[in-house]
């Protein structure tokens, strides 16, 4: 009898290592919270995930929203489906099976339900979507990755130094060189190679550095091996009041319109990086900054819409100190806007303020024309999980990579860890 009781202690022991590795039951009880990561980011429930019969067990609804799966509850039956693209998971409160696009899964404890909502067992949740989870016992966190997501990534490509060229950090090579280096990780290349006079001049040299490298033309070559987009970059800053002026000097603006229009036939398209307005501006001057931007913008769209080319702005971020952008006007004129979500202070760049800024940008622009802008020099091969987890969270078309060349090897393998490069 005894020999029968130790085997079967064992058995129980080995059946719960194997099931919840390395989840210890009791955790949540003894040991304090269990907080869950997605993607880098906190989940927030209303309901705490708890520790049941050696199962760690998640609110259902919080958990898949935040990996934009469309969730319902049918009452009748007590069950519930979430719905992520070609996927279609189906519970039910009691049953120890679930349902993956029509196939029975087995289930390490039946769903339940807790104060009103429906808690599943982790791993269900997890091998269900295919994401990866781990467990640090030290803080009681649950850090799940989900796959990788299919957007676009933006690379800067402008002037650096020997130790940060865009073109090594991009191809791996030296100039002329070139190799496949980390081509498969960016889709389309910014090039800031242009700025603009007060008399609405288009210039390949500028006074704030931005300017086109001799051989030019074999970036455009490269780009073109590789099947990388491109786009011009016109980098302006309104030091002294200049962009503010020029865009009030309608003879200015028109000549600007004419000489990008022509000069981005070159390209796929016009990044307009008009940077520094509305900064310590009363109400009335602001809303005269945010006026002439957008329309100067309008009639840019106009022409490049002509000759089908994309208008892609690259701005301040909303909740920067910069306010003199019309998220809302300029969402309906562009191709794309690019959110400068950096420069907060803070490095890494704080979670908080960005998510705030692509909240406050998603409610007056889709989406599917965001792209968030990442400095490198602001973060680390850790922290960007949490960025392009931003991205991805709030389906935003892809990220921006400031700049080429400050990209470090082990940013680029967590970026093809997190993206797939539409």
């Amino acid at each position: 009898m005894a020999t029968k009781k130790i085997l079967f202690t064992i058995c129980i022991i080995l059946s719960a290592l194997i099931l919840v590795p390395p989840f210890p039951a009791g955790a949540g009880d003894e040991q304090g919270k269990i907080t869950v990561f997605i993607d880098g980011l906190p989940v927030t429930f209303d309901v705490e995930p708890v520790i049941q019969n050696g199962r760690t067990m998640v609110p259902f609804r919080a958990a898949v929203e935040a990996l934009n799966a469309r969730v319902e509850w049918e009452g009748t039956t007590q069950t519930i489906t979430a719905v992520k693209e070609d996927t279609l998971i189906r519970l039910q409160i009691g049953s120890e099976s679930a349902y993956r696009n029509g196939n029975a899964m087995p289930l390490d404890a039946p769903p339940v339900i807790l104060n009103g909502r429906t808690l599943i067992p982790l791993r269900f949740f997890t091998e269900a979507f295919g994401c990866n989870v781990g467990w640090n016992s030290s803080t009681h966190t649950v850090d799940i990755i989900s796959p990788t997501t299919g957007m676009e990534v933006i690379g800067f490509y402008a002037l650096g130094d020997a130790n940060t060229s865009s073109w090594t950090g991009l191809f791996g090579k030296s100039y002329p060189q070139t190799g496949k280096g980390n081509t498969d990780t960016v889709s389309e290349l910014a090039l800031g190679w242009y700025s603009l006079d007060e008399a609405g001049n288009l210039l390949t040299r500028s006074q704030t550095g931005w300017q086109r490298p001799d051989g030019w033309e074999a970036v455009l070559e490269a780009a073109g091996k590789y099947d990388l987009d491109t786009e011009m970059v016109i980098h302006l800053t309104d030091k002294g009041g200049f962009t503010s002026k020029l865009l009030t000097d309608q003879s200015a603006v028109d000549n600007a319109v004419r000489e990008i229009t022509e000069e981005a036939k070159l390209y796929g398209g016009v990044n307009l990086d008009f940077e520094g307005l509305g900064w310590n501006a009363g109400a009335e001057e602001l809303r005269n900054i945010r006026d002439s931007f957008s329309g100067f913008v309008a009639l840019l769209a106009e022409g490049l819409k002509e000759e089908n080319l994309n208008l892609t702005l690259t701005l301040h971020a909303p909740n920067s100190a910069y306010r003199g952008y019309d998220y809302e006007a300029l969402g309906k004129l562009a191709d794309r806007i690019i959110i400068m979500a950096y420069d907060y202070g803070p490095k890494p760049e704080p979670v908080k303020m960005v998510i705030e800024a692509v909240e406050t940008a998603v409610n007056v622009v889709p989406p599917e024309k965001l792209i968030l802008g990442i400095s490198a020099p602001s973060e680390t091969a850790n922290s960007i999980i949490a960025k392009t987890g931003i991205a991805k969270r709030y389906n935003l078309k892809g990220v921006a990579l400031w700049r080429l060349g400050l990209v470090s090897g082990e940013m680029w393998n967590t970026l093809r860890k997190h993206i797939t490069v539409k």
